[in-house]
Protein backbone atom coordinates (compact mmCIF):
# COMPACT_ATOMS: atom_id res chain seq x y z
CA UNK A 1 0.00 0.00 0.00
CA UNK A 2 1.24 3.46 -0.92
CA UNK A 3 1.67 5.76 2.05
CA UNK A 4 0.16 9.06 0.97
CA UNK A 5 -1.39 12.26 2.30
CA UNK A 6 -3.52 14.32 -0.08
CA UNK A 7 -3.65 17.94 1.04
CA UNK A 8 -6.73 19.81 -0.15
CA UNK A 9 -7.35 23.57 -0.01
CA UNK A 10 -10.84 24.88 0.69
CA UNK A 11 -10.22 28.27 -0.89
CA UNK A 12 -10.65 31.61 0.79
CA UNK A 13 -14.38 32.21 0.81
CA UNK A 14 -17.73 30.49 0.69
CA UNK A 15 -18.95 27.41 -1.20
CA UNK A 16 -19.52 29.35 -4.43
CA UNK A 17 -15.76 29.99 -4.60
CA UNK A 18 -14.77 26.35 -4.03
CA UNK A 19 -13.32 24.85 -7.25
CA UNK A 20 -15.53 22.12 -8.74
CA UNK A 21 -12.65 19.64 -8.81
CA UNK A 22 -12.04 20.06 -5.08
CA UNK A 23 -15.77 19.67 -4.38
CA UNK A 24 -15.87 16.39 -6.34
CA UNK A 25 -12.78 15.09 -4.56
CA UNK A 26 -14.35 15.78 -1.17
CA UNK A 27 -17.60 14.11 -2.27
CA UNK A 28 -15.65 10.92 -3.02
CA UNK A 29 -14.07 10.78 0.44
CA UNK A 30 -16.04 9.42 3.36
CA UNK A 31 -13.67 10.68 6.01
CA UNK A 32 -11.00 13.36 6.09
CA UNK A 33 -9.08 15.48 8.55
CA UNK A 34 -9.63 19.22 8.85
CA UNK A 35 -7.13 21.65 10.37
CA UNK A 36 -9.89 23.91 11.65
CA UNK A 37 -13.65 24.23 11.30
CA UNK A 38 -13.33 28.04 11.47
CA UNK A 39 -13.99 28.59 7.75
CA UNK A 40 -17.22 29.60 5.92
CA UNK A 41 -17.05 26.66 3.47
CA UNK A 42 -17.06 24.11 6.29
CA UNK A 43 -20.44 25.13 7.66
CA UNK A 44 -22.00 24.82 4.20
CA UNK A 45 -20.36 21.44 3.58
CA UNK A 46 -21.61 20.15 6.92
CA UNK A 47 -25.14 21.12 5.87
CA UNK A 48 -24.63 18.94 2.79
CA UNK A 49 -23.71 15.96 4.99
CA UNK A 50 -19.92 16.09 4.89
CA UNK A 51 -18.23 14.62 7.98
CA UNK A 52 -14.95 16.11 9.21
CA UNK A 53 -12.55 15.29 12.00
CA UNK A 54 -11.00 18.64 12.98
CA UNK A 55 -7.96 19.52 15.05
CA UNK A 56 -9.57 22.44 16.87
CA UNK A 57 -9.19 20.62 20.18
CA UNK A 58 -5.39 20.66 19.70
CA UNK A 59 -5.46 24.45 19.44
CA UNK A 60 -7.23 24.58 22.81
CA UNK A 61 -4.68 22.22 24.39
CA UNK A 62 -1.54 24.26 23.62
CA UNK A 63 -0.50 27.81 24.36
CA UNK A 64 1.61 28.30 21.23
CA UNK A 65 1.18 27.55 17.53
CA UNK A 66 4.48 25.69 17.20
CA UNK A 67 3.22 22.94 19.51
CA UNK A 68 -0.15 22.87 17.74
CA UNK A 69 1.38 22.47 14.29
CA UNK A 70 3.89 19.87 15.47
CA UNK A 71 1.17 17.71 17.02
CA UNK A 72 -1.07 17.93 13.93
CA UNK A 73 1.86 17.00 11.69
CA UNK A 74 2.88 14.00 13.75
CA UNK A 75 -0.72 12.76 13.94
CA UNK A 76 -1.10 12.92 10.16
CA UNK A 77 2.23 11.21 9.48
CA UNK A 78 1.45 8.41 11.93
CA UNK A 79 -2.00 7.96 10.40
CA UNK A 80 -0.52 7.82 6.88
CA UNK A 81 1.70 4.90 7.88
CA UNK A 82 -1.39 2.66 7.72
CA UNK A 83 -3.79 4.32 5.30
CA UNK A 84 -4.08 6.97 2.60
CA UNK A 85 -5.60 10.08 4.12
CA UNK A 86 -6.95 13.45 3.05
CA UNK A 87 -5.96 16.57 4.97
CA UNK A 88 -8.11 19.66 4.40
CA UNK A 89 -6.89 23.21 5.05
CA UNK A 90 -8.32 26.71 4.50
CA UNK A 91 -7.21 28.69 1.45
CA UNK A 92 -4.39 27.25 -0.64
CA UNK A 93 -2.24 24.48 0.91
CA UNK A 94 1.01 26.26 0.05
CA UNK A 95 0.13 29.76 1.24
CA UNK A 96 0.42 30.53 4.95
CA UNK A 97 0.01 26.87 5.93
CA UNK A 98 2.77 25.86 8.35
CA UNK A 99 1.48 22.31 8.85
CA UNK A 100 1.76 21.64 5.12
CA UNK A 101 5.36 22.87 5.11
CA UNK A 102 6.13 20.56 8.04
CA UNK A 103 4.57 17.64 6.15
CA UNK A 104 6.66 18.42 3.07
CA UNK A 105 9.82 18.55 5.19
CA UNK A 106 9.23 15.39 7.23
CA UNK A 107 7.21 13.04 5.02
CA UNK A 108 10.12 12.03 2.72
CA UNK A 109 12.04 10.69 5.73
CA UNK A 110 9.17 8.26 6.33
CA UNK A 111 8.58 7.41 2.64
CA UNK A 112 5.21 9.14 2.69
CA UNK A 113 4.06 10.89 -0.47
CA UNK A 114 2.44 14.32 -0.21
CA UNK A 115 -0.05 15.22 -2.95
CA UNK A 116 -1.19 18.85 -3.16
CA UNK A 117 -4.66 19.66 -4.48
CA UNK A 118 -4.87 23.44 -4.73
CA UNK A 119 -7.63 25.69 -3.56
CA UNK A 120 -7.92 29.37 -4.24
CA UNK A 121 -5.76 31.39 -1.84
CA UNK A 122 -7.08 34.50 -0.12
CA UNK A 123 -4.71 36.62 -2.22
CA UNK A 124 -6.66 36.64 -5.49
CA UNK A 125 -9.94 37.89 -4.02
CA UNK A 126 -8.04 40.25 -1.74
CA UNK A 127 -6.25 41.87 -4.69
CA UNK A 128 -9.62 42.12 -6.44
CA UNK A 129 -11.33 43.66 -3.41
CA UNK A 130 -8.56 46.22 -2.90
CA UNK A 131 -8.14 46.79 -6.65
CA UNK A 132 -4.33 46.56 -6.56
CA UNK A 133 -1.91 44.98 -9.03
CA UNK A 134 0.67 42.72 -7.32
CA UNK A 135 3.13 43.17 -10.19
CA UNK A 136 3.93 46.55 -8.63
CA UNK A 137 5.57 44.55 -5.84
CA UNK A 138 4.01 43.12 -2.71
CA UNK A 139 4.89 41.26 0.47
CA UNK A 140 2.88 38.58 2.23
CA UNK A 141 3.85 38.53 5.92
CA UNK A 142 2.76 36.70 9.05
CA UNK A 143 1.22 38.95 11.69
CA UNK A 144 2.21 36.59 14.50
CA UNK A 145 5.92 36.96 13.77
CA UNK A 146 6.19 40.34 12.07
CA UNK A 147 9.66 41.92 12.12
CA UNK A 148 10.41 45.59 11.46
CA UNK A 149 13.40 44.96 9.22
CA UNK A 150 11.48 42.75 6.79
CA UNK A 151 9.05 45.53 5.87
CA UNK A 152 9.51 46.96 2.36
CA UNK A 153 7.46 50.12 2.70
CA UNK A 154 7.58 51.00 -1.02
CA UNK A 155 5.56 47.84 -1.77
CA UNK A 156 2.02 46.64 -1.13
CA UNK A 157 2.08 44.72 2.15
CA UNK A 158 -0.44 42.01 3.07
CA UNK A 159 -0.27 40.81 6.67
CA UNK A 160 -2.13 37.60 7.46
CA UNK A 161 -2.98 35.94 10.78
CA UNK A 162 -4.32 39.21 12.27
CA UNK A 163 -7.05 37.28 14.07
CA UNK A 164 -7.30 38.99 17.47
CA UNK A 165 -6.60 42.23 19.33
CA UNK A 166 -3.29 41.02 20.77
CA UNK A 167 -1.82 40.25 17.32
CA UNK A 168 -3.26 43.51 15.98
CA UNK A 169 -1.57 45.45 18.79
CA UNK A 170 1.82 43.83 18.13
CA UNK A 171 1.46 44.44 14.38
CA UNK A 172 0.53 48.07 15.01
CA UNK A 173 3.58 48.70 17.20
CA UNK A 174 5.89 47.10 14.64
CA UNK A 175 4.42 49.08 11.74
CA UNK A 176 4.62 52.35 13.68
CA UNK A 177 8.41 51.96 13.77
CA UNK A 178 8.32 52.69 10.03
CA UNK A 179 4.99 54.34 9.24
CA UNK A 180 3.31 57.49 10.61
CA UNK A 181 0.80 56.70 13.36
CA UNK A 182 -2.07 58.12 11.27
CA UNK A 183 -1.12 56.19 8.12
CA UNK A 184 -4.27 54.73 6.51
CA UNK A 185 -4.46 50.93 6.38
CA UNK A 186 -7.26 48.49 5.53
CA UNK A 187 -8.59 45.46 7.40
CA UNK A 188 -10.05 42.94 4.95
CA UNK A 189 -12.23 40.08 6.18
CA UNK A 190 -13.48 37.16 4.08
CA UNK A 191 -12.35 38.76 0.81
CA UNK A 192 -14.45 37.78 -2.22
CA UNK A 193 -17.20 36.07 -0.23
CA UNK A 194 -20.72 37.19 0.68
CA UNK A 195 -19.31 38.13 4.12
CA UNK A 196 -16.57 40.39 2.71
CA UNK A 197 -15.85 43.45 4.79
CA UNK A 198 -13.22 46.18 4.20
CA UNK A 199 -12.51 48.74 6.93
CA UNK A 200 -10.15 51.66 6.35
CA UNK A 201 -8.65 53.21 9.46
CA UNK A 202 -5.55 55.05 10.73
CA UNK A 203 -2.81 52.75 11.91
CA UNK A 204 -3.05 53.82 15.55
CA UNK A 205 -6.66 52.54 15.72
CA UNK A 206 -5.77 49.03 14.57
CA UNK A 207 -6.38 47.46 17.98
CA UNK A 208 -9.20 49.76 19.13
CA UNK A 209 -12.13 47.45 19.79
CA UNK A 210 -12.36 46.07 16.25
CA UNK A 211 -13.78 42.58 15.65
CA UNK A 212 -11.14 40.32 14.10
CA UNK A 213 -11.09 36.66 13.10
CA UNK A 214 -9.00 34.11 11.22
CA UNK A 215 -10.31 35.42 7.87
CA UNK A 216 -8.94 38.91 8.53
CA UNK A 217 -5.88 40.32 6.78
CA UNK A 218 -4.30 43.75 7.01
CA UNK A 219 -3.38 45.72 3.91
CA UNK A 220 -0.73 48.45 4.12
CA UNK A 221 -0.41 50.54 0.93
CA UNK A 222 3.00 51.64 -0.39
CA UNK A 223 4.58 54.82 0.92
CA UNK A 224 4.14 57.44 -1.81
CA UNK A 225 5.89 60.49 -0.33
CA UNK A 226 9.67 60.53 0.14
CA UNK A 227 9.34 62.40 3.43
CA UNK A 228 7.42 59.45 4.89
CA UNK A 229 10.32 57.16 3.94
CA UNK A 230 13.12 59.13 5.60
CA UNK A 231 13.71 56.25 8.04
CA UNK A 232 14.66 53.93 5.18
CA UNK A 233 18.30 53.26 4.35
CA UNK A 234 17.40 53.12 0.66
CA UNK A 235 16.01 56.66 0.87
CA UNK A 236 19.28 58.05 2.21
CA UNK A 237 21.21 56.17 -0.43
CA UNK A 238 19.07 57.67 -3.20
CA UNK A 239 19.42 61.17 -1.76
CA UNK A 240 23.22 60.86 -1.79
CA UNK A 241 23.14 59.46 -5.34
CA UNK A 242 20.96 62.41 -6.42
CA UNK A 243 23.31 64.92 -4.79
CA UNK A 244 26.23 63.54 -6.80
CA UNK A 245 24.16 62.93 -9.92
CA UNK A 246 24.04 65.04 -13.10
CA UNK A 247 21.39 67.38 -11.68
CA UNK A 248 22.79 67.35 -8.16
CA UNK A 249 24.80 69.69 -5.98
CA UNK A 250 28.05 71.14 -7.45
CA UNK A 251 29.82 70.86 -4.08
CA UNK A 252 28.91 67.18 -3.62
CA UNK A 253 29.84 66.43 -7.23
CA UNK A 254 33.35 67.82 -6.68
CA UNK A 255 34.18 65.82 -3.56
CA UNK A 256 36.78 63.04 -3.48
CA UNK A 257 37.95 60.62 -0.81
CA UNK A 258 40.83 62.99 -0.05
CA UNK A 259 38.76 66.18 0.09
CA UNK A 260 36.32 64.61 2.57
CA UNK A 261 38.97 63.42 5.05
CA UNK A 262 38.89 66.53 7.21
CA UNK A 263 35.09 66.45 7.53
CA UNK A 264 35.09 62.87 8.84
CA UNK A 265 37.55 63.83 11.57
CA UNK A 266 35.52 66.93 12.48
CA UNK A 267 32.26 65.00 12.65
CA UNK A 268 33.85 62.29 14.80
CA UNK A 269 34.99 64.86 17.36
CA UNK A 270 31.60 66.56 17.35
CA UNK A 271 30.02 63.19 18.14
CA UNK A 272 32.45 62.69 21.02
CA UNK A 273 31.46 66.10 22.39
CA UNK A 274 27.76 65.18 22.18
CA UNK A 275 28.44 61.90 24.01
CA UNK A 276 30.39 63.73 26.74
CA UNK A 277 27.42 66.08 27.19
CA UNK A 278 24.96 63.15 27.16
CA UNK A 279 22.91 65.14 24.62
CA UNK A 280 20.72 62.49 22.97
CA UNK A 281 19.31 64.74 20.26
CA UNK A 282 22.80 65.91 19.36
CA UNK A 283 24.14 62.35 19.41
CA UNK A 284 21.46 61.42 16.87
CA UNK A 285 22.38 64.38 14.67
CA UNK A 286 26.13 63.76 14.86
CA UNK A 287 25.77 60.03 14.16
CA UNK A 288 23.79 61.09 11.09
CA UNK A 289 26.62 63.38 10.03
CA UNK A 290 29.11 60.52 10.31
CA UNK A 291 26.78 58.22 8.38
CA UNK A 292 26.59 60.94 5.70
CA UNK A 293 30.37 60.78 5.35
CA UNK A 294 30.25 56.99 5.01
CA UNK A 295 27.55 57.25 2.35
CA UNK A 296 29.43 59.93 0.42
CA UNK A 297 32.60 57.82 0.33
CA UNK A 298 30.59 54.78 -0.75
CA UNK A 299 28.85 56.77 -3.50
CA UNK A 300 32.20 58.08 -4.75
CA UNK A 301 33.41 54.48 -4.85
CA UNK A 302 30.32 53.46 -6.83
CA UNK A 303 30.62 56.42 -9.20
CA UNK A 304 34.22 55.41 -9.91
CA UNK A 305 33.24 51.76 -10.38
CA UNK A 306 35.50 50.65 -7.52
CA UNK A 307 33.07 49.59 -4.76
CA UNK A 308 29.59 50.25 -3.41
CA UNK A 309 27.88 50.48 -0.03
CA UNK A 310 27.00 46.77 -0.37
CA UNK A 311 30.72 45.96 -0.36
CA UNK A 312 31.12 48.00 2.81
CA UNK A 313 28.20 46.21 4.47
CA UNK A 314 29.48 42.80 3.41
CA UNK A 315 32.97 43.56 4.68
CA UNK A 316 31.90 44.63 8.16
CA UNK A 317 29.30 41.86 8.44
CA UNK A 318 31.89 39.21 7.60
CA UNK A 319 34.34 40.73 10.06
CA UNK A 320 31.82 40.83 12.92
CA UNK A 321 30.78 37.21 12.37
CA UNK A 322 34.39 36.05 11.97
CA UNK A 323 35.60 37.83 15.10
CA UNK A 324 32.68 36.75 17.30
CA UNK A 325 32.86 32.93 17.17
CA UNK A 326 31.41 32.88 20.70
CA UNK A 327 28.20 34.36 19.27
CA UNK A 328 28.06 32.95 15.73
CA UNK A 329 30.04 29.75 16.31
CA UNK A 330 30.70 27.21 19.04
CA UNK A 331 33.52 28.98 20.93
CA UNK A 332 32.86 29.59 24.63
CA UNK A 333 34.13 32.60 26.59
CA UNK A 334 33.89 33.53 30.28
CA UNK A 335 34.01 37.32 30.15
CA UNK A 336 34.76 40.43 28.08
CA UNK A 337 38.49 40.12 28.71
CA UNK A 338 38.53 36.71 27.06
CA UNK A 339 36.55 38.12 24.14
CA UNK A 340 39.29 40.73 23.65
CA UNK A 341 42.01 38.07 23.70
CA UNK A 342 40.16 36.01 21.07
CA UNK A 343 39.55 39.14 18.98
CA UNK A 344 43.26 39.95 18.88
CA UNK A 345 44.18 36.35 18.00
CA UNK A 346 41.68 36.25 15.13
CA UNK A 347 42.76 39.69 13.95
CA UNK A 348 46.41 38.59 13.95
CA UNK A 349 45.63 35.72 11.57
CA UNK A 350 44.04 38.16 9.13
CA UNK A 351 47.08 40.40 8.77
CA UNK A 352 50.40 40.13 6.95
CA UNK A 353 52.68 38.26 9.37
CA UNK A 354 55.70 40.29 8.20
CA UNK A 355 54.00 43.59 8.96
CA UNK A 356 54.63 45.41 12.24
CA UNK A 357 51.77 45.24 14.72
CA UNK A 358 52.01 49.04 14.85
CA UNK A 359 51.40 49.48 11.11
CA UNK A 360 47.63 49.45 11.29
CA UNK A 361 47.59 51.93 14.17
CA UNK A 362 49.14 54.63 12.00
CA UNK A 363 45.99 55.06 9.90
CA UNK A 364 45.41 58.81 10.27
CA UNK A 365 45.06 58.96 14.06
CA UNK A 366 45.92 62.17 15.93
CA UNK A 367 49.34 61.94 17.59
CA UNK A 368 48.01 61.70 21.16
CA UNK A 369 45.73 58.79 20.36
CA UNK A 370 48.36 57.14 18.17
CA UNK A 371 50.87 57.22 21.04
CA UNK A 372 48.32 55.55 23.30
CA UNK A 373 47.60 52.85 20.67
CA UNK A 374 51.30 52.22 20.01
CA UNK A 375 52.01 51.71 23.68
CA UNK A 376 48.98 49.48 24.16
CA UNK A 377 49.93 47.20 21.26
CA UNK A 378 53.57 46.98 22.29
CA UNK A 379 52.49 46.27 25.86
CA UNK A 380 50.59 43.18 24.74
CA UNK A 381 53.91 41.70 23.63
CA UNK A 382 55.54 42.46 26.99
CA UNK A 383 57.32 45.67 25.97
CA UNK A 384 55.94 47.76 28.80
CA UNK A 385 56.57 49.32 32.21
CA UNK A 386 55.39 47.20 35.09
CA UNK A 387 53.35 49.86 36.90
CA UNK A 388 52.45 53.53 36.53
CA UNK A 389 54.98 54.60 39.17
CA UNK A 390 57.86 53.24 37.10
CA UNK A 391 56.56 55.13 34.06
CA UNK A 392 56.27 58.29 36.16
CA UNK A 393 59.99 58.13 36.90
CA UNK A 394 60.52 58.21 33.14
CA UNK A 395 58.33 61.33 32.95
CA UNK A 396 60.53 63.09 35.50
CA UNK A 397 63.63 62.07 33.55
CA UNK A 398 62.16 63.47 30.32
CA UNK A 399 61.17 66.69 32.11
CA UNK A 400 64.76 67.25 33.13
CA UNK A 401 66.02 66.60 29.61
CA UNK A 402 63.46 69.02 28.19
CA UNK A 403 64.38 71.63 30.77
CA UNK A 404 68.02 71.40 29.65
CA UNK A 405 67.02 71.90 26.00
CA UNK A 406 64.81 74.88 26.88
CA UNK A 407 67.94 76.73 27.94
CA UNK A 408 69.43 76.20 24.50
CA UNK A 409 68.32 77.50 21.11
CA UNK A 410 68.20 74.21 19.19
CA UNK A 411 64.51 74.02 18.27
CA UNK A 412 64.78 70.53 16.78
CA UNK A 413 66.14 69.15 20.05
CA UNK A 414 63.41 70.97 21.96
CA UNK A 415 60.81 69.43 19.63
CA UNK A 416 62.27 65.96 20.17
CA UNK A 417 62.46 66.22 23.96
CA UNK A 418 58.96 67.70 24.27
CA UNK A 419 57.66 64.80 22.19
CA UNK A 420 59.45 62.35 24.49
CA UNK A 421 57.88 64.04 27.51
CA UNK A 422 54.36 63.89 26.08
CA UNK A 423 54.86 60.26 25.06
CA UNK A 424 55.94 59.41 28.63
CA UNK A 425 52.88 61.16 30.11
CA UNK A 426 50.63 59.12 27.83
CA UNK A 427 52.34 55.97 29.13
CA UNK A 428 51.47 56.89 32.72
CA UNK A 429 47.85 57.60 31.80
CA UNK A 430 47.54 54.25 30.03
CA UNK A 431 48.93 52.31 33.00
CA UNK A 432 46.42 54.14 35.23
CA UNK A 433 43.61 53.14 32.82
CA UNK A 434 43.00 56.79 31.99
CA UNK A 435 42.34 57.56 28.32
CA UNK A 436 44.59 60.58 27.61
CA UNK A 437 42.32 62.05 24.96
CA UNK A 438 39.42 62.10 27.42
CA UNK A 439 41.57 63.58 30.18
CA UNK A 440 42.88 66.36 27.92
CA UNK A 441 39.39 67.09 26.59
CA UNK A 442 38.09 67.56 30.13
CA UNK A 443 40.86 70.04 30.78
CA UNK A 444 40.04 71.81 27.50
CA UNK A 445 36.41 72.16 28.60
CA UNK A 446 37.50 73.41 32.03
CA UNK A 447 39.81 75.98 30.45
CA UNK A 448 37.01 77.14 28.13
CA UNK A 449 34.61 77.61 31.07
CA UNK A 450 37.10 79.58 33.15
CA UNK A 451 38.31 81.70 30.26
CA UNK A 452 34.69 82.49 29.35
CA UNK A 453 34.29 83.78 32.91
CA UNK A 454 37.33 86.04 32.43
CA UNK A 455 35.85 87.35 29.16
CA UNK A 456 32.55 88.07 30.90
CA UNK A 457 34.26 90.01 33.70
CA UNK A 458 36.28 92.04 31.19
CA UNK A 459 33.11 92.89 29.22
CA UNK A 460 31.31 93.94 32.40
CA UNK A 461 34.15 96.35 33.22
CA UNK A 462 33.81 98.15 29.92
CA UNK A 463 37.55 97.90 29.39
CA UNK A 464 39.59 95.86 26.90
CA UNK A 465 41.89 92.93 27.59
CA UNK A 466 44.90 95.09 26.78
CA UNK A 467 44.10 97.28 29.81
CA UNK A 468 44.50 94.38 32.23
CA UNK A 469 47.71 92.94 33.57
CA UNK A 470 48.27 89.19 33.66
CA UNK A 471 48.01 89.30 37.45
CA UNK A 472 44.57 90.93 37.25
CA UNK A 473 43.38 88.36 34.73
CA UNK A 474 44.73 85.63 36.99
CA UNK A 475 42.50 86.96 39.76
CA UNK A 476 39.45 86.44 37.55
CA UNK A 477 40.75 82.93 36.82
CA UNK A 478 40.96 82.19 40.54
CA UNK A 479 37.43 83.54 41.01
CA UNK A 480 36.16 81.21 38.31
CA UNK A 481 38.00 78.31 39.94
CA UNK A 482 36.48 79.21 43.31
CA UNK A 483 32.99 79.18 41.77
CA UNK A 484 33.55 75.65 40.48
CA UNK A 485 33.93 76.57 36.80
Amino acid sequence: MNKEITVVGLGSGDLDQLPLGIYKLLKQEKHFFLRTKEHPVVAELVEEGFIFESFDDIYEKHGDFTSVYDEITQFLLNKAENEQIVYVVPGHPLIAERTVQLLLEQAPHRNIKIEIQGGQSFLDPLFTSLKIDPIEGFQLLDGTSLQRDELQIQQHIIIGQVYDAFVASEVKLTLMEKYPSDYEVSLVTAAGSKMEKIRKLPLYELDHGITLDNLTSLYVPPIAEQEQAYKEFSTLRQIIADLRGPNGCPWDQEQTHLSLKKYLIEEAYELLAAIDQDDIENIIEELGDILLQVMLHAQIGEDEGMFSIEDVLESISRKMVRRHPHVFGDVEVRDAAEVTVNWDKIKATEKNRNESILAETAKGLPALIKAYKYQKRAGKLGFDWGVAQEAWEKVKEEMQEFEVEMAKEDRQEQLKELGDLLFSVVNVSRLLNIYPEEALERTNEKFARRFSYIEEKVRESGRGFEEYTLEQLDQFWDEAKGKGF
